[in-house]
């Protein structure tokens, strides 16, 4: 058997492996709007996530279609319609995403408090 140095490997650990496909500032909140709407057209993804571009949510639902979190549904219409909604194997993030939601929600009551005057 054949020992692999560290180079072979695409992921230093599990954590590095989960954040290249969730991290960022984008992803995770496209992916929580699609854990709670199911099918999402990109015009509607756009004006959920307040401040993102059109060319980064472009680029971000393609990183997560390659990565199989994201299906992209094309139809045949004029003008085309596209819809995004999350895969069997993308729907596995839900409790990451849940924990991600809670733990924000208690960093932002701590965060208020901390600059409320007593």
């Amino acid at each position: 058997m054949t020992q692999k140095n560290n180079f072979d490997r695409p992921y230093g650990c599990s954590v590095e492996a989960t954040l290249s496909v969730i991290g960022g500032r984008w992803k995770p909140v496209i992916i929580f709007n699609l854990l709670q709407n199911d099918v999402l057209r990109f015009g509607e993804l756009k004006k959920k996530i307040e401040g993102i571009t059109q060319r980064m949510l472009t680029n971000q639902l393609r990183e997560l279609e390659r990565d199989r979190i994201v299906t992209r549904k094309v139809y045949a219409e004029v003008p085309p319609r596209v819809e995004y909604s999350l895969t069997n194997y993308g729907r596995t993030l839900e409790p990451i995403m849940i924990s991600m939601r809670d733990w924000g929600a208690e960093h932002m009551y701590i965060k208020c408090d901390e600059f409320s005057p007593l």
